[in-house]
C-alpha cells in the first residue's frame, strides 16, 4: 500500500469523524479503513486517532500528520496538473456551487474578479443552500461549510471559520444573561438548517469541553434571515465572527457566554475526483483560501494568479 493512499484514508476518516462513513466514501470496508490507519500508525510510530463510541478524532500526532498530509496530497495534485499538458489552459465553463452565505458575503466577489482576469474562462456560479452531488449533477467544484453531505465526490478541508454565540443586549436584558452553559436552555436558539444540534451544543473553555443544552426556537436556511431574527430579539444564534465583528464592536450584538468558545466551522472543497486535476479548480480553491485568510487577518485580498504561473 503506497503512503499517499494511507494518508488519504486518514484525511477522509478525520473529515468524516467516523471510520464507517470513511469506508462508505472510499468504497471500502470498515475493516480495510482500520487496517490503513493501523499501517499508517505503525509507519509513523505514533497513535493518530482516538477511537470512541461516537466516532474518531485526531490525537495531537494525528493533527500534525493530517496537516502535512493535506499539503502533500495538494502538492501531488498540483504536480500532476503541471505535468498534464491538456490542462494547461484556464478556459472553458467551470461550474461551482456555493451556499448563499459564502456566495453573497465572501466568495462571490472574488469569483467575479477571477473571471474578469481570465478572458477564456467562464465561471458558472450557483448560489444555493443545498448539498449538491458534484458527480451526478456535473459540478466542477462545491464549497461547503459544516458538513460534506452525501456525495460521490472527493472532499478536503480548506479553511475554518471562528464562530461565536450572540444576541442583542435587549434580549439578554429581558431573558437574563446566562452564567453557565446550563443556563442556555432558558433562551431560544436560532438555528441554521445545516447545524442540527440534537438538543446539545459543544462549548469549550481552556481544556474543558461541555455539551450545553439547546432549546431551538427557530430554524432557517438564510443567514441574513437568521441575523434579522436575532436583531428583532427572537433569540440567540451562532455566527462566523468575521460576519458580525463590526456589530459586536458597535454594541449592536453581545456575545453570549463570552468566556466559552463555540466550535470552529469547517469549510470544504468538494469535487468529482482526486485524479484528472483541473488547474481552474486549484486556482479557485487558492482564491477561496486566500479570501478566508484576508478576512482572518483583516488584510486586503492578495492578487490571485494561475497555479504554476
Amino acid at each position: 500500500m503506497d503512503r499517499l493512499s494511507l494518508l488519504e484514508t486518514l484525511i477522509v476518516a478525520l473529515d468524516e469523524g467516523s471510520l464507517n462513513r470513511a469506508a462508505a466514501r472510499k468504497s471500502m470496508t470498515q475493516s480495510a479503513v482500520s487496517q490503513h490507519i493501523k499501517q499508517l500508525e505503525t509507519l509513523m510510530g505514533h497513535q493518530l486517532l482516538h477511537r470512541t463510541a461516537q466516532g474518531v478524532r485526531a490525537t495531537r500526532s494525528g493533527e500534525l500528520v493530517y496537516t502535512h498530509a493535506q499539503r502533500l496530497l495538494g502538492n501531488f495534485d498540483r504536480m500532476t496538473a503541471e505535468l498534464d499538458q491538456l490542462q494547461d489552459s484556464l478556459s472553458g465553463d467551470f461550474r461551482i456551487s456555493v451556499n448563499s452565505f459564502l456566495g453573497r458575503h465572501l466568495i462571490g466577489h472574488m469569483l467575479v474578479e477571477l473571471d474578469q482576469s481570465h478572458d477564456d474562462l467562464n465561471i458558472i456560479l450557483r448560489v444555493e443552500d443545498r448539498l449538491v452531488d458534484v458527480v451526478r449533477e456535473n459540478y466542477d467544484l462545491a464549497i461547503r461549510t459544516g458538513r460534506l453531505g452525501e456525495t460521490d465526490g472527493v472532499g478536503r478541508r480548506i479553511a475554518t471559520m471562528e464562530t461565536v454565540l450572540l444576541a442583542t443586549p435587549a434580549y439578554l436584558d429581558q431573558m437574563g444573561r446566562p452564567e453557565s452553559p446550563e443556563d442556555l436552555k432558558r433562551l431560544k436558539y436560532i438555528q441554521h438548517h445545516e447545524d442540527q444540534t440534537n438538543g446539545f451544543f459543544p462549548l469549550s473553555r481552556g481544556g474543558e469541553q461541555v455539551l450545553a443544552p439547546i432549546r431551538v426556537g427557530f430554524t432557517a436556511d438564510d443567514p441574513d434571515l437568521i441575523r434579522h431574527a436575532v436583531t428583532n430579539g427572537t433569540g440567540y444564534t451562532r455566527m462566523p465572527l468575521f460576519f458580525v465583528k463590526e456589530m459586536l464592536d458597535a454594541g449592536e450584538y453581545e456575545r453570549v457566554l463570552p468566556e466559552w468558545d463555540a466550535p470552529d466551522k469547517d469549510v470544504f472543497a468538494v469535487y468529482p475526483s482526486r485524479h484528472g486535476v483541473d488547474r481552474r479548480r486549484e486556482l479557485v480553491i487558492e482564491g477561496v483560501v486566500a479570501t478566508f485568510e484576508a478576512f482572518r487577518h483583516r488584510q486586503p485580498k492578495p492578487h490571485l494568479r494561475a497555479v504554476g504561473a
